[in-house]
């Protein structure tokens, strides 16, 4: 019988879709913990402030992500360069476009680009799961490297969209959004994404009181 590999943590130093402004200090006091996964967004840090944060994610041997929340071909391009340019590992998020698919291929930066009908900041899924399934197929064929799925922004039934949608997409997916209680992480935990994304729920204490308490606790929960 395969065994399932666990979930990858991915620490998102977000809120409401945002960075925190105090990123790098929320960083410094927690580049200690378990964690092997860290992002943030595309919006406010001026660029130099995001540059300098992954420099400093990457010398501690940190998996960098940048999580572009945008629904034009023009802002995903520029997400895309900015992923590039802040020495990135992954760009997560932007609804696909051709454009920003070969830019990433042609600077080895992996891609992963939203499925489904996506609207809002914070953002709100809605579509039907075959359809995101089929389109996420229809990416993957073009060479994405994975797929960000807002599953638990959904508005039809995130618990069935997550365990469908892992299982029929052969490839990395990551569970984006929203990921705030014990419950979801039992769903994680049974469906075994390749990764999820906590960053709200973090800076709302649901699990803890500090952040580096709260990362270290969801690395060993996941881990169980």
């Amino acid at each position: 019988m395969k065994t399932k590999n666990k979930p990858e943590f991915i620490v998102m130093l977000t809120h409401n879709d945002r960075t925190v402004e105090n990123a790098k200090q929320i960083f410094d006091m927690c580049r200690d913990t378990a964690a092997k996964c860290w992002g943030f967004k595309e919006h406010p840090l001026p660029l130099e402030e995001m540059k300098a944060l992954y420099t400093k994610m990457k010398a501690q041997g940190k998996t960098t992500f940048l999580e572009v929340v945008a629904y034009t071909e023009e802002e995903g391009l520029a997400g895309a360069q900015m992923a590039v340019k802040c020495n990135c590992d992954v760009l997560m998020g932007t609804k696909y476009f051709d454009t920003v698919n070969e830019f990433c291929k042609s600077h080895n930066l992996k891609y992963m680009p939203f499925v489904g009908n996506i609207t809002g900041r914070p953002s709100i899924l809605s579509g039907d799961i075959e359809q995101m399934i089929d389109e996420a197929k229809d990416y993957l064929k073009k060479g994405v490297y994975g797929i960000d799925l807002l599953a638990y922004r959904y508005q039809g039934d995130a618990s069935l969209l997550v365990r469908q949608f892992v299982r029929e997409v052969p490839a990395p997916v990551c569970i984006a959004g929203s990921v705030n209680s014990l419950e979801r992480l039992d769903e994680l935990k049974a469906a075994a994404p390749w990764a999820f994304t906590i960053g709200g729920a973090l800076f709302e204490n649901k699990f803890g009181e500090t952040i580096a308490e709260q990362v270290d606790f969801v690395c060993e929960y996941i881990s169980r």
